[in-house]
């Protein structure tokens, strides 16, 4: 069976893409689970410990508090309480903190650093999956044991209003709620109104026990604006309102019934200091976590300082507080300045309690428990606690009692600590199989993509599969077999849960059918290998292939850089090595161009008068150098000089000058975004320009970036889309104007904010009618086989309709990296692919390279935290999943998605040969399959890696997410190549 290279290819990425989604299934595992409460069943509570004496405190302790109300802050780092700004706008929080009867903590949350996970740790006391990063775009029912499910079971009636998050995470809990989207996060006013118009009522009421608000405003303007914004101001001023209002109603309640109640003031994760969150950063982990009671007494002049602890401990803290049994699956402590003021024997009861529930958790999921630090301090608390029950039972008052029982809580809370830390590194259970499986897939598909390069690069750019020779057919059966009797096995013998296994005996079949084809095609293409090499030793007719020093550079750079992702720095910083490459990169161009208009063949000095005539000419100039080379070894193409024609005035030094012009652009952009992580606090000019005192510059960069746009994208354009194009880019002006971002010159200042949503909309009804006119003239161009040029120019209006999107969706500081891509793609197009006359294989590596850097030139990381994702709602007035997630991807990968249009773009203008786009389609795949299975073979053996989840981990997603553009790109480039074909 032939396919054409491009096609192959496609295939190829698209059943990677299948591998990569089972190995990240497998990868971001289950955490660890108690199997004692599964479906909450009451379980009576652990009793006191006694030496001799029989105790009579077998029952779970009263609540320690009437009522409870959990004011969650979403995005509120520590130092927005604790810090200049929480002592400025926040000032009642600030005397609460300070002098009033509360503790303080600093709750440190794990990763990810997201809404959904972080309530999941808040409530359950767990530590989520990497994975629920995915989840909290659609949050499933929480079936883990969890406070808010103890209490409802404990008859306690809850009240809920705000993010409704909560509402999907528990299902019929509360007995009132109004839920609120959380991720429109353009209303930041509207959003946190519709929570505190409830307030006045519900605090009149007394047919409540828990009270849940969740306010979404202050992780909304980080969103838009960061963390620096004067709008954090105002809304840290609101909630400290807020928080004044309900404690004094508590306060008011608490004199008729004279039982105490508590408010908790809590954030769910920070904010970076780019305003999103996500990652591991010390103002993402560290949130703010008050808690206030009257029945916490401070002297006069007691100072208590923030102390550090687990997100993961309020859970337990809450149990306590009302009563409840601790959730089977929390790793957290109880917070001990809670209960310090009740009795010993009290406090020693709480302790006691929490130690048991996380021995059992340690029980249930480390085989070796008994010889864990942690478990062998409790089992010494134990008894120095029965001891100290037998003397309480004797004597009621003693010296040697007090010092006991002082000794005991020391010995609990040491024990506790070791306990929580024991059990938060067992943080999960990887799928192994589904990893395994996952690995192979992959593996297999890079493999049989090396093996095939002779024939997908040659000149036909076709390449023969072998499905249904009688061999082939054998050893697939074979292999089949072979892996189904493993499967068999592993799956009825497996102690763990396992996602492969729990797919249907089908959808498992046709994977291992999948798998044995792939295998069995590498065996062919092997031996096909190797008999090619036998042919060539005994009839040697073709001299060996040159290979250039470019070519040398682009290999070695594309190694080098799969080799950099073995480390955890290089990782962090990988834009540091994609920013390196691509200045090597045109420094080896630089080299390239001189060498070829001053020397000859020979090495002797020449005269520079020569150029290549597509300068000039509006025949398509790129050259397919695989004319004459041998066919079993294309990829080392024999390079012929190249053929200069005569320079003419400003081509000349355009030639020469373009790879420093890039060079310089390149220099400029990394000065507009810090990135990565060690550097990414530093000052840029991105900083600068979104800071309040230099809006009219960035209004003036913004409406010139826009103009140069419009310039360098209109001249291959229809009129019709030339118009559209222009009234688009007035729009993307007026839409940063209306939300406040820049000025027109007759404004002073910003005052008349609003959503823009009318502007931007304005924007993709433009953009749409640009995708629809390119669409158009590609249909026209296969239907009815028009002119070549209607193609062209169907390609190129679909990618100004891109840029068009991209320019709506960029922040305006980040329009000037818009612009000098552009002029980048112009100036390698012009003045150095057509020159040189670089080869499909060659253009599309540097189009690869280019599109890797300019994702981290607008600002991109490998953390989640620079994801922006107000770019989702631009445009939109509520929240709707599948365009938000649409633009917020887009705006992500912008800079991949517009080069690898760009090269469609260039490759279908330059070249009416069939074979150029198959040849950059496999170029394309390859190139971007050797990371990704390095990077999971990386990943699998460093997966107890002390930076796994921090580092390791968001890149993987990444990774995936660029697998799957890379099919989506694939698969366009099929599509064009088949236009080619017919055409």
């Amino acid at each position: 069976m032939r396919l054409g290279s491009g096609t192959f290819a496609a295939c190829c990425v698209v059943i990677q893409v299948l591998g990569v989604a089972l190995f990240l299934r497998g990868f971001f595992p289950a955490p660890i689970r108690s199997s004692s409460r599964t479906e909450h069943q009451a379980e009576p509570p652990a009793p006191e410990p006694s030496a001799g004496d029989r105790s009579n405190w077998t029952k779970l302790p009263p609540p320690l508090f009437r009522k409870v109300v959990i004011m969650l802050i979403d995005g509120l780092r520590d130092d927005f309480v604790f810090g200049s700004k929480g002592v400025k706008f926040m000032p009642y929080t600030t005397y609460l903190v300070e002098k009033g009867a509360s503790h303080s903590f600093v709750a440190e949350a794990k990763l990810p650093t997201v809404t959904m996970p972080r309530i999941k740790a808040l409530m359950t006391g767990s530590l989520p999956g990497f994975i629920d990063v995915v989840r909290n775009l659609n949050s499933p029912a929480l079936v883990e044991d969890n406070v808010i499910t103890q209490a409802k079971a404990a008859g306690k009636r809850i009240i809920f209003y705000g993010d409704e998050t909560w509402v999907k995470l528990f299902p019929k809990h509360f007995v009132e709620y109004d839920g609120t989207t959380s991720f429109f996060v353009s209303d930041y006013t509207e959003v946190d109104d519709n929570v505190t118009r409830h307030l006045d009522k519900v605090l009149k009421r007394g047919d409540w026990d828990v009270l849940i608000l969740h306010y979404l405003g202050l992780d909304h303007i980080g969103h838009v604006s960061g963390p620096n914004s004067p709008l954090i101001g105002h809304k840290l001023r609101e909630m400290d309102s807020v928080l004044m209002k309900i404690h004094t109603s508590l306060l008011s309640e608490e004199r008729e019934t004279l039982v105490p109640n508590l408010l908790v003031l809590c954030g769910d994760h920070g904010m970076s200091e780019a305003g999103g969150h996500g990652a591991s950063s010390m103002e993402e982990l560290n949130t703010a976590l008050i808690l206030i009671s009257s029945a916490f007494e401070r002297k006069p002049g007691d100072i208590r300082r923030p102390k550090h602890v687990q997100q993961t401990d309020l859970a337990a803290t809450l149990a306590i507080g009302l009563g409840l049994p601790i959730p089977g699956n929390s790793v957290g402590s109880l917070l001990f300045p809670t209960v310090e003021g009740r009795p010993v024997r009290e406090q020693l009861r709480f302790l006691h309690l929490n130690a048991v529930q996380l021995s059992k958790l340690l029980q249930e999921n480390v085989p070796s428990y008994t010889k864990e630090p942690g478990f062998e301090q409790f089992k010494m608390s134990e008894r120095l606690h029965g001891n100290w029950i037998r003397l309480y039972l004797e004597e009621n008052n003693s010296e040697v009692l007090f010092n006991l029982g002082a000794k005991v809580r020391r010995q609990y809370l040491e024990a506790l600590r070791t306990l929580s830390l024991s059990l938060s590194r067992q943080v999960a259970q990887y799928d192994i199989y589904s990893m395994l499986v996952g690995t192979v897939m992959v593996l297999e598909v890079l493999v049989l993509l090396l093996l095939s390069i002779p024939q997908a690069l040659s000149n036909k750019a076709e390449l023969e599969v072998p499905l249904w020779s009688p061999v082939f057919s054998l050893l697939f059966y074979l292999v089949f077999l072979v892996l189904s009797a493993l499967h068999v096995i592993v799956c009825t013998s497996a102690e763990s849960s396992c996602y492969f296994c729990g797919l249907s005996w089908l959808t498992a079949g046709g994977v291992m059918a999948l798998i044995s084809a792939l295998l069995c095609a590498v065996v062919s293409a092997l031996a096909k290998v190797f008999a090619d090499g036998k042919h060539l030793r005994k009839n040697p007719a073709h001299p060996k292939a040159r290979w250039s020093e470019l070519d040398v550079l682009i290999l070695l750079g594309t190694l080098g850089h799969v080799l950099s992702l073995g480390a955890s720095s290089f990782v962090e910083e990988e834009h540091q090595t994609w920013y390196f490459l691509v200045n090597t990169l045109c420094l080896a161009l630089c080299h390239e161009l001189y060498k070829n208009c001053f020397l000859r063949d020979d090495g002797e000095p020449q005269p520079c008068s020569h150029v290549e005539q597509g300068l000039v000419s509006s025949e398509p100039a790129l050259w397919d150098r695989n004319i004459h080379c041998n066919v079993s070894e294309p990829h080392r193409v024999s390079k012929s000089p190249t053929s200069l024609d005569t320079l003419r005035g400003y081509e000349k030094w355009m030639v020469l000058a373009s790879p420093w012009v890039i060079l310089t652009c390149c220099r400029l952009l990394r000065s507009l975004n810090q990135t990565g992580v060690q550097w990414a606090h530093r000052p840029d000019l991105g900083h600068w320009l979104t800071s309040s005192d230099h809006k009219a510059e960035l209004s003036v960069l913004a409406a010139l970036s826009l103009l140069v746009i419009f310039v360098l994208v209109q001249r291959r354009c229809s009129l019709t889309s030339k118009v559209a194009m222009a009234l688009g880019l007035l729009g993307v002006y007026c839409y940063r104007a209306a939300i406040g971002n820049v000025l027109f010159p007759w404004q002073r200042d910003s005052k008349d904010i609003s959503k823009g949503v009318i502007e931007a909309r304005f924007v993709h009804v433009f953009v749409l009618g640009i995708l629809f006119t390119g669409t158009k003239d590609l249909l026209k161009s296969q239907v009815i086989a028009a002119d070549f040029t209607i193609k062209t120019v169907g390609l190129w209006e679909i990618y100004s309709g891109l840029v068009l999107l991209a320019a709506l969706l960029f922040r305006p500081h980040n329009l000037p990296v818009l612009v000098l891509s552009l002029l980048i793609q112009t100036l390698m197009t012009k003045f150095i692919w057509k020159p040189l006359r670089h080869d499909a294989a060659e253009i599309t590596i540097m189009h690869y390279w280019f599109c890797q850097a300019f994702f981290y030139f607008q600002g991109n990381s490998n953390n989640i935290a620079t994801v922006d994702v107000s770019a989702g709602f631009v445009g939109l007035d509520t929240y709707m999943e599948v365009p938000a997630a649409f633009l917020t991807a887009f705006a992500t990968f912008a800079g991949p998605v517009l080069w690898a249009s760009h090269l469609v773009s260039f490759l279908s203008s330059e070249t009416r040969s069939g074979s150029a786009l198959s040849h950059a389609c496999f170029c394309y795949a390859l190139t971007c399959s050797f990371p990704v299975s390095a990077y999971i073979i990386l990943v699998t053996s460093l997966r107890h890696h002390l930076f796994i989840w921090s580092v390791f981990s968001p890149k993987l997603l990444y990774e995936g997410m660029h697998v799957l553009i890379t099919a989506a790109i694939c698969v366009f480039f099929t599509a064009m190549d088949q236009t080619n074909t017919k055409s």
